[in-house]
């Protein structure tokens, strides 16, 4: 089934933030091309490369938010993958522009989600759409509650427009 458009709207000053107007959600966006290395014998970009594409977005958003994914693990924190979801909707070719657009979705007492849509850069056509669960886990490998800061990033990301801080604030 084909998705709605995706018809960013850009804030003041906040140029890593959209807001998609059929959907009304935030996100956190980034910019990135797709490398010759990323494609296959049809000249499309190969499948698993797009979860690569949804680690650029997850550790872009929370180096914007300031609590980069280093700093996660020097706290005692790891978050590994345990569930994954994709639709594709259109393919990318080398060298094409692409947006991420990544945000915090459902979030439990040790399991949280990233939720994502790649778009053509150019036309901002939906290329793809998915998630990625996490679990939280401690140095020796055990589930753990969510990390204060995380948790932190999960309630203040903004979920409307009005949400949004201006850096100046």
């Amino acid at each position: 089934m084909k998705p709605k458009p995706f018809k960013p709207e850009y804030f003041n000053g906040v140029d890593n933030f959209v807001m998609d107007l059929n959907s009304g959600l935030l996100w956190h966006r980034h910019q990135y091309r797709t490398l010759y290395i990323d494609t296959d014998r049809s000249q499309v970009v190969y499948h698993s490369n797009y979860l690569k594409y949804f680690e650029v977005g997850r550790a872009e958003l929370m180096r914007d938010t300031a609590y980069p994914y280093r700093e996660v693990e020097e706290s005692g924190f790891v978050y590994p993958i345990v569930e994954i979801g994709v639709k594709y909707f259109k393919p990318l070719f080398y060298d094409d522009s692409m947006w991420i657009h990544t945000r915090p979705g459902n979030r439990e007492r040790v399991k949280l989600q990233f939720d994502y849509v790649i778009t053509h850069g150019t036309n901002y056509d939906i290329v793809c759409t998915g998630f990625t669960k996490h679990c939280a886990l401690n140095k020796s490998g055990k589930p753990v509650e969510i990390d204060e800061k995380t948790v932190h990033l999960w309630e203040t990301f903004p979920k409307q427009e009005t949400d949004i801080v201006s850096p100046s604030k």
